[in-house]
């Protein structure tokens, strides 16, 4: 019996090392990204992130994984809710919002995670604490969101597709939780979800694709679209891919906090149980607004530091019994 509880301690000691380790990765994954965007589109950075990680992860475990079948179709929506929506909505969020404000709002993640997992699986995750804490994360957002100016401006579409990011990444954890229950490899789990939502971007890649051979510019397209899509003519590329702070922004992307981190993250959940695993995303908005502060200069109003501590106090209160 000792032995068995003490496998279960050292495990469970693994599983939170690794979603901490994840937690700090992604922490610093927002600074990355706004420093992208000033040579990338959100989904160039999406496309080039994810298929670096793809192929890190074919390194590590290079060999090909059975799946019984049916379960395909939840590898792709997993790739989907977790990889495609939840990450090319963030970078879009990003372009319009802040850093430190799309960390926040996302952080919110084990909330929806809670609720997806109460509807359709029947986990008895959702009590009055939950509740309460809920109703307290929202109002942190609504500080947030104005972070001392009162008014619904540009950040407030930012902030929004963040949410929206949140309500998807909830999804995604419903479907790992289902394939962690049997049994799959967490590597080649991760692999294959990446394959799905790689294949997911190629429509969007196309389009952008499609804009740049016919010369689209501000006039003839929305910004908004010009945003989203891409540039993938050669002189362009050229230019972007030797800066030496594009490279290293790209090569953590894509190996570490993508890779690794996904890895990481579904041997967490596996271990500690999805939404105990992610009730700690409530730390990712420290690790950002440090890392914002010193990398982007971002800075914070009074107001936006209320809210930072109601969404953070709402999410913990959240995970109590």
């Amino acid at each position: 019996m000792s032995n068995g509880l003490s496998e279960k301690s050292s495990g469970d000691l693994v599983s939170w090392i690794l979603a901490a380790i994840t937690i700090f990765f992604w922490g610093i994954t927002f600074v990355c990204t706004k420093t992208l965007l000033q040579s990338f589109s959100p989904l160039e950075i999406l496309f080039i992130r994810y298929f670096l990680g793809y192929l890190f992860l074919w390194v590590l475990y290079p060999k090909r994984m059975s799946v019984r079948k049916g379960d395909n179709l939840l590898f792709a929506f997993a790739g989907l809710a977790g990889v495609t929506v939840y990450q090319f909505s963030e970078n879009i969020a990003i372009s319009y919002t802040t850093a430190s404000n799309v960390s926040i709002i996302v952080a919110i993640s084990p909330m929806w995670t809670a609720l997806f997992l109460q509807l359709f699986l029947k986990s008895k995750e959702m009590n009055r604490w939950f509740v309460a804490g809920f109703i307290i994360s929202i109002a942190g957002i609504a500080l947030v969101s104005f972070n001392g100016e009162l008014s619904f401006g540009i950040h407030l579409k930012g902030d929004l597709i963040a949410l929206g990011s949140a309500i998807s990444w909830g999804l995604y954890s419903v479907f790992l939780s289902v394939l962690n229950r049997r049994g799959y490899h967490y590597i080649g789990s991760s692999r294959r979800m990446f394959f799905f939502a790689l294949l997911f971007m190629l429509p969007l890649a196309a389009a952008g694709t499609f804009q740049s051979m016919n010369g689209a510019t501000a006039e003839t397209s929305s910004a908004f679209v010009q945003t989203i899509l891409c540039d993938w003519s050669p002189a362009v590329n050229a230019a972007r891919f030797s800066d030496f702070r594009n490279i290293a922004c790209l090569a953590f992307l894509g190996i570490l906090a993508s890779g690794f981190c996904f890895m990481a993250w579904n041997k967490a959940c596996a271990g500690l149980g999805t939404v105990k695993a992610t009730i700690g995303l409530y730390l990712i908005p420290v690790v950002t607004t440090v890392f914002a502060f010193f990398v982007l200069g971002e800075t914070i109003s009074l107001m936006g530091a209320a809210g930072i501590i109601l969404t953070i106090a709402g999410l913990v209160i959240s995970g109590q019994k």
